[in-house]
Order: C-alpha cells, then sequence, then structure tokens
C-alpha cells in the first residue's frame, strides 16, 4: 500500500479522507497536533502527534515512510479569529506550510494535495463562481490561503512540485455510517448549529440578515457532503500520481440553500422545532455564493453527488448515536 501523508487528519475533512484513502487501498499516516483536531477521529490509523511546523519531525517522518503523496488540510479556519489576530493565521498557516514544503522538498516528495478555500474569491461578482473570478480575499483567513497557493504555483513553475489546490464552499455532513462526524469547538457552522438545538443544547439559532435579495431574504449558500468532498480529493490524488500535472478547482454542489431552507430541513428531519432569531446582516457576507464546479466534472471527472437532506440525514445520524 502507498503511503500517504494526512496533514491534519485528526481534524473533520481530513478524518474522513483517511476512511476514503483506506477504502482505495492507500495507507493513511496522520500528522496532527490535535489542537483542534480529536484522536478518537483517526480512529485505527497511525497518528503521530506533532506539528507541521516542526522541522526535525518531519525529517524524521519523511526518513521512515516513503510518502507518495501529501495531503494538506491543517489550518486556522475561523475569520472572525483571523481578523482579531492576523498573525496566528499568518504563522500557522503559512509560515508552517512553508516549512512541510522545505521538508517535502528535501525528501523529494513531489505530490501535494491542498484544502483551500471559496474565501480566497472575496466578495462574488456572479452568483455562480467559476475558477476564473478574481482572486481578492477580504479577510486574513482567507489571504493565508491565497499566499499558500502562490508558494505551491511557484515551486511547480520551478519543476518541484505536482498539485491539487481544491477549493471549497461550505462542507458538512457526516460519514454515511456515523463513524466520524463534525465536532468543532467553538462550532460556528450552521448545520451543527441547528443539530444542537434539535438537541436541545441550545435555545434557538440566529439568523444573520432577513433582507437579503433571496427568495427569502436569507443568504444562499453551497453545501458539499464531506464524503462528496473526499471523493474528489481521492480522484485528483489518483491523477497526480498518475499523470503529474497540476489541478485548481472549485468544490461544490453547484446549487445554493438558503439558511431558512435549511433550517425547515432540519425541522423535517429531526422532528424538533428549531426557534429563531433575527440578528443583524453581518458585514461582508455576501447573499449569493455558490460554487460553478464545472471544472472539477472535467478534470477530475467527478460531481458532487449528496443533497441537502443527505448531508443533514447524516450529521443528525452521527450527533444522535
Amino acid at each position: 500500500m502507498q503511503p500517504i501523508l494526512i496533514v491534519g487528519g485528526a481534524g473533520y475533512i481530513g478524518s474522513h479522507m483517511l476512511l476514503h484513502l483506506k477504502t482505495a487501498g492507500y495507507q493513511p499516516i496522520v500528522l496532527d497536533n490535535l489542537s483542534t483536531g480529536h484522536r478518537e477521529a483517526v480512529l485505527d490509523a497511525e497518528l503521530i502527534v506533532g506539528d507541521m511546523n516542526d522541522a526535525a519531525l518531519l525529517s524524521n517522518l519523511f526518513s521512515r515512510y516513503s510518502f507518495s503523496a501529501v495531503m494538506h488540510f491543517a489550518a486556522c479556519i475561523e475569520v472572525g479569529e483571523s481578523v482579531r489576530d492576523p498573525l496566528k493565521y499568518y504563522k500557522n498557516n503559512v509560515a508552517a506550510t512553508i516549512t512541510l514544503l522545505e521538508a517535502m522538498q528535501k525528501h523529494q516528495i513531489e505530490t501535494l494535495i491542498f484544502s483551500s478555500t471559496a474565501a480566497v474569491y472575496g466578495l462574488p461578482n456572479a452568483a455562480s463562481i467559476n475558477e476564473a473570478h478574481p482572486l481578492n480575499p477580504i479577510n486574513p483567513y482567507g489571504r493565508s490561503k491565497l499566499m499558500i497557493e502562490q508558494i505551491i504555483q511557484d515551486l511547480a513553475q520551478q519543476g518541484k512540485l505536482h498539485y491539487a489546490i481544491l477549493r471549497y464552499f461550505n462542507a458538512a455532513g457526516a460519514d454515511a455510517e456515523a463513524r466520524i462526524g463534525e465536532c468543532h469547538q467553538p462550532e460556528s457552522h450552521l448545520i451543527p448549529l441547528l443539530l444542537q438545538v434539535a438537541r436541545g443544547e441550545r435555545k434557538n439559532i440566529t439568523v444573520f440578515g432577513v433582507d437579503y435579495p433571496t427568495i427569502d431574504g436569507t443568504c444562499v449558500r453551497d453545501y458539499i457532503h464531506v464524503d462528496d468532498l473526499c471523493a474528489a480529493h481521492l480522484s485528483a490524488l489518483n491523477i497526480l500520481l498518475a499523470e503529474k500535472r497540476n489541478l485548481i478547482c472549485n468544490l461544490g454542489l453547484g446549487h445554493g440553500y438558503t439558511v431558512l431552507e435549511v433550517i425547515n430541513k432540519v425541522r423535517q428531519i429531526t422532528g424538533h422545532s428549531i426557534p429563531i432569531i433575527e440578528g443583524q446582516a453581518r458585514a461582508g457576507d455576501p447573499p449569493i455564493l455558490v460554487a460553478d464546479a464545472q471544472l472539477a466534472y472535467r478534470e477530475l471527472k467527478w460531481q458532487a453527488q449528496a443533497d441537502l437532506a443527505q448531508i443533514i440525514t447524516h450529521a443528525w445520524q452521527y450527533v444522535e448515536i
């Protein structure tokens, strides 16, 4: 089995990725400092507890294994925190990634799958965003991800790296067998927050903005099942290992749902009332943010399969165990 290093593999998306890699016959090895990841999410895969900014640890790890590729999911991801503490994001996201890339070069590991974000686009100039959209992030989180993208591309131009940069929209859901799921501390994502209300762990949900120019006045977002996201990563990995080429693709369902549509679907699936508080719209929140994922369809031979109902059902099954 080809060993694949999953940096941040104890986190939400990384832990789901290791399940997909195992099913596909790869040997996933996880590196995670457990600052936001969870030891139990790694299940029976090998876990090295440590930081990607630790050059000595990386040197030892890369000497022990002949990794075919690195999948990089490790990052600080909270937009609001990035505004309050930008140096944390540039240090953890950008500087630490440079350490990882230096170690990869030293040990001649040339294949990288990088977890990026739709935040690199900033405020959209179209309802559906494709990869040609201008890159103009509006917060340190998005800027840190774009910096890493640019560093990766600079290395590739030198012939030292083959990469897939995958820009996510709203990852959601849980493993279909309920082995692992989404668990952030503190939680800030809409669907897990709604499920906390359904379980009685929160009294209500605040809807930020009810007068947007959408069908019901609330924001529209593109939600993609975490398993669909991982399937795209697996396809990208197989292509890079076979063809040694570079890819930049959006990953999304290609269809948006309003906040109220999500709330109503959670009510329907859980059978619980979800009380709402109307809040002020948040600065910088675009009315509509939806992926144009046609390039991923063409290049990766991939398309998201799960709709909103499946996403919520799997997330609910996981938290109800």
